[in-house]
């Protein structure tokens, strides 16, 4: 993720239809991230962000819509929330477990419990962030 930057590129921004800069190595494609939460704030927020430091980033709003989306675009990490409708980020964990080269994985969530955290961090998560 430590990659030289080479130039600066405009995008149309999926945001309020702003255009943004995106510092994009000519050498190497973008970094993919998937950012899982039901929140629309909290993932359009975090989008917007990444989008701007130059990464390619898609949203699933839970669980099973990421594990679509993993399946599809194939992400270089995975951000996901913990609680969420329908599937919830531990089954998508459970699911990344399965595959043969799995992305990264943070986790984010406002749960304050450390039994959620170690359990998160025994399904490889590799950074784990309160809200």
């Amino acid at each position: 993720w430590n990659t030289p930057l080479r130039y600066v590129q405009r995008h149309p921004s999926p945001v309020m239809g702003r255009p943004y800069r995106a510092e994009v190595d000519m050498d190497e494609p973008p970094k993919t991230i998937l950012i899982i939460d039901d929140d629309r704030e909290i993932a359009g927020t975090i989008q917007s962000v990444l989008l701007h430091a130059g990464y390619r980033v898609f949203l699933a709003n839970n669980g099973i819509e990421g594990q679509r989306q993993i399946e599809a675009v194939h992400p270089d990490l995975v951000i996901t929330d913990m609680m969420m409708p329908k599937m919830g980020g531990f089954p998508v964990l459970e699911f990344l477990r399965g595959m043969e080269h799995p992305p990264k994985v943070m986790m984010m969530t406002a749960n304050e419990g450390s039994r959620h955290k170690a359990y998160a961090e025994m399904l490889g998560v590799v950074d784990y962030l309160r809200k």
